[in-house]
Order: structure tokens, then sequence, then C-alpha cells
């Protein structure tokens, strides 16, 4: 059966190495995928291999948001994890290359090669370049429509405008193009040392892209040559290693629920509190969206991820001996590497951060009691009490946004939307990319049991636990009730008595799934809280 799929008599001597290729055409994120895979396939058959290309789901994030489509999304990171390992545990392959461009390929194929423990490289398909704006020649993005459609209702933006827009804030293939999602999970990734340098920090149509996935492949050839396998490389001062990259880039709180998983897999302790930890010592040095005024591709254009790993290493905020699919430690892969140009603001010295500390804040309070993850840059205040609006969905809430009921002084609560309420527990980007275009930025705090996009940005807390669904306090809060964030404490508070909070949850009617067949449903019979990682195998 191998023959007919391209194995010459010599090629059963060799080492087969899968390539998963997440190509896709539902997203721009992952339509120049296949390429890629035949770059990944070059680059095995020329150092001595044979290569196999094989294909797993992606859906679109942008595309399904704010529909219930969007309950899918981290859903199929654990599809994708199932699939990898299934293919490639049935067909016996030595090695695998994995290539991800949309935000939950890229920890899933982490996930599957951890299962599997085979030798591999994960490869970043690359970030998108920037739109241009035809008349303001401005550089936009997928996050500059959802602004735009607030500004539309807010009427800062007409028919036209808005139409303008959207039609030139995706040019071509690669993931979006801040540090949302995507380009923060690739850049994690490669600090935990499963990526080649400089893998993270890519343009998708670039040649470097494509010897990227050549290298790849040699790499891990060589690195089965060795006996390396991927826990081996993703140890707990790795994932420590990912973090603190993370937070120096100003990443995204999907950071916090991947990296749990990712660890989870690899048998590896690490907790929502090590963020913490951690946060305490590290600064965020990059200006880059959606906070920032940056995107990824002018991180790209000054030297990409190494020369700020250089930088934390030479502050000792990185173990600089964890070992890499190189073959070679962190700091072996960094000795030599050059610093940022000295006329560049893209990545600040530590002598003048954007925030000396974390910007991942993971609060806890009598309204988290199990935590909760707030993305706080500084630029909308450290401290917000307001009045509660509850809403049972995004949908809800959005169109009270674009319709103004919702004020100034408002805590804009979404509940039912966790892992197991919603379920699948949908990003938020559409209402809280509605409160910046409408101007309420600073003066609107938004908080949920489901997630937000990288995208996502303003007073904003996400992944409160335990869930609405699971019997949280957050499923008891009631219009106009008060509500302290503190990120300096890291508190998040419902201001009300113990005994009023205990008699409501008393008052409260059980969870009734949404979801009783199919995928949703078994996820939510399977999976385990937000702070946990949400993963779906911890309990079998």
């Amino acid at each position: 059966m191998l023959r007919p799929v391209g194995f010459s008599e010599a090629d059963f001597k060799k080492p087969v190495v899968g390539v998963a290729s997440l190509w896709s055409m539902v997203t721009p994120c992952n339509m120049h995928i296949d390429q890629l895979a035949r770059e990944a396939e070059a680059g095995a058959n020329a150092a001595g291999g044979k290569a196999i290309i094989f294909g797993t789901i992606t859906v679109s994030d942008g595309i399904s948001m704010g529909t219930q489509g969007m309950r899918y999304s981290l859903v199929s990171r654990e599809v994708i994890a199932d699939s990898i390992e299934a293919v490639a545990g049935a067909e016996g392959f030595d090695a695998l290359v994995t290539i991800g461009g949309c935000d939950k390929n890229m920890p899933g194929c982490v996930m599957a090669m951890a299962r599997l423990n085979r030798p591999g490289v994960f490869v970043y398909g690359g970030t998108i370049l920037p739109g241009i704006h035809p008349e303001s020649k401005k550089e936009c993005d997928i996050v500059s429509v959802y602004e735009a459609i607030g500004q539309h209702a807010a009427g800062k933006v007409d028919d036209a405008g808005l139409a303008s827009i959207e039609a030139c804030a995706i040019p071509g293939a690669g993931s979006c193009g801040g540090m949302y999602t995507a380009n923060t999970m690739a850049s994690a990734i490669e600090a935990l040392g499963m990526s080649l340098p400089n893998s993270s920090a890519q343009i998708a149509i670039s040649p470097e892209k494509k010897e990227d996935c050549r290298r790849a492949s040699e790499a891990a050839l060589a690195l089965l040559k060795a006996g390396t396998k991927p826990r081996d490389i993703m140890t707990r001062k790795a994932f420590e290693n990912a973090i603190t990259v993370v937070i120096a880039l100003g990443g995204s709180t999907n950071a916090v629920l991947h990296l749990l998983a990712m660890a989870h897999t690899c048998g590896v302790k690490l907790s929502i509190d090590d963020f913490t930890k951690i946060g305490k010592r590290v600064p965020v040095l990059a200006d880059l969206k959606p906070s920032g005024k940056y995107g990824m591709v002018h991180l790209t254009r000054i030297g990409g991820l190494p020369p700020l790993m250089k930088v934390l290493l030479d502050h000792g905020l990185l173990h600089g001996d964890c070992i890499t699919v190189t073959g070679k430690t962190v700091a072996e892969n960094l000795r030599g590497v050059s610093a940022y140009p000295t006329d560049q603001d893209v990545v600040r010295p530590f002598s003048n951060p954007i925030k000396p500390d974390s910007h991942l804040r993971i609060l806890y309070g009598n309204l988290a009691p199990t935590g909760a993850v707030a993305k706080i840059s500084g630029k909308e205040g450290l401290t917000f009490t307001g009045r509660a609006l509850v809403f049972e969905s995004e949908e809800a809430a959005l169109e009270a946004i674009l319709t103004g009921r919702v004020k100034a002084g408002h805590v804009v609560v979404i509940r039912n939307e966790g892992p197991v309420g919603g379920p699948g527990m949908r990003e938020m980007l559409s209402p809280t990319s509605a409160i910046m275009g409408r101007g309420l930025g600073k003066d609107v705090a938004l908080i949920t049991d489901g997630r937000f996009s990288g995208g996502s940005h303003g007073f904003v807390v996400g992944h409160i636990t335990p869930e609405a669904a699971c019997g949280g306090p957050i499923g008891v809060i009631k219009n106009g009730d008060s509500i302290t964030i503190d990120a300096m404490k890291n508190e998040i508070t419902l201001d009300l008595p113990a005994k009023e909070i205990a008699a409501r949850k008393k008052a409260k009617k059980p969870h009734q799934p949404k979801e009783t067949r199919g995928v949703l449903a078994k996820y939510a019979r399977l999976v385990t809280s937000a702070s946990e990682g949400a993963v779906t195998d911890k309990n079998l």
C-alpha cells in the first residue's frame, strides 16, 4: 500500500517522517500550509528520510466569532490533537513535523507530539502582512474590522467606511498580525524549544518560512538519530521559559489556557499561579497590538524573537540550559544573536518597559474562588468598580453594547459561556471590540466565564472559575450588583455578604446541558475547568 503513494524500494529502509498539514481553505491562516508541507516533505527526503503528508482539521475563529459556531473553536484543539495522535500512532511514523497556522492548531499539534513522544518539530505557518487602507494608508488587520463595527454603531464610521476597512484588512495568507493568540502561541512554542529559532517571527509567504519547513524536517531526523523526544524538551523549566516570553511580548490570555493543557499532556506540573510567580519579575517589553501600536511583521523586520530571548537570558529570566529541537540548549542557540537595532521602539529596553510586571493577572476572590485571568496593560487603569449588567450569552451582550444600553460605569457580565456551559468557551472579541469602538474602553469592564481573543483589550477578565454551569458565583450575579476588579491585589469581588451569595446559589436551578449529542456534548461531559487548561483527558 505504500508503493502507490510514492515509496520506492530504497524508501523502505529509511525513517518515515509524518508531516501533519493543517492546510484548509476555511481561513487565510492555513490556506498556504499545503505548500509549506511540500517544503517539509522535500526537506525530509533530502535529509535521508521518507516523508508522508497527512491532514487534519482547522476552524476559523475570525469567521465563526460572535456566532454559535465559535463554540467549536477550543473543541478543535482536542480534535486536532486526537487526530494527529491517531494517524501517527496507526501508521507508525518514526518522527513528526507538524505545521499549524491558527490559534488552536498550535497547542493541538504540540499536545499530539507530547502524547506520542516521538521526535518532532513544530513549524509555525507564519504571520500575515498588514492590510493598507486605500485612503488613510494606515495599516489594519482583523481587529481593525471588529473595532470599526463599534465605531459604526457609535456613528463614527459610515457604511462605506466600514466596508473599506473590511475589504483591505486581510490581504492574503498568514495568521492574524498582532500579538494575538496565534503569534503568542508560536512564540511560546519557540521559547519552549519545540520550534527552530525564529520560526515564530517569519512572514507566511516568505522564503524564510519555506526554509524553516525544510530545516524542521532535517532537525526531526537529527532528533531521531540522537534519541531526543518531545518530553525531553518540554520540561518544567521549558514551560517557565515559555511563560516568560509570553509576558515580555504582552501575549494573549489564551496562552494560560493552552500552556496549562500542553503541560498536562507532558506530565509537567503547572498551575495558573505560576503565571503570577513568574509575572512578578518579568516586564512587558514589546509594544505590540492589540494594546500596543505595532504588528508582528514589525518584530519580524527587526530580528524576530531571538534578540528578545537573548535579552531575557542576559537578565537571568530564562533557563539557558534547556534543550531544544536544534539539539542545542537555549543559551547555545542564542550565542552570537545580535541585539535589536538602536533606532527601533517595537521592543523597549529593560530601563523603559511598557509595564514593569506582567499584564496577565490571575485573580481570585468570592467571584472566582478557583481563579480568573485578566489582561491588564495598565493603559485602562489597574482597578475598576462598577454596576453589573448581566447577559446569558455573548449575542445578548453585543446587542446591548451596539444599541447603547451599556454605559460608563457598567461591568458587563457574560455567563454560561464556559467550557461546559457554552459548551466550548467562546471568545468575546465582538463585545470587547464593540466596547473599544464605542470609546468606552476605560469606562466599562467586561467579565465572563468564557475567554477572550488575543485581539481583545480593555478592562477584561475571563476564565472565571468555577463557571456558571458548574455552580460558580458568576451564575448568581444580578443587575446592579457592585463588582470590584483590582489588578494590584489580584482580586475580583462581588460586593455582597457571603450569606446573600450562598442564598442565591441555593435558589439557583441546576444547569441543563445545551447539547446532548455530538462533539460538543462529548466535550462538555469530559472537559475540566479553564483553570486546569480545559483538557478532556484528565479524568479518564
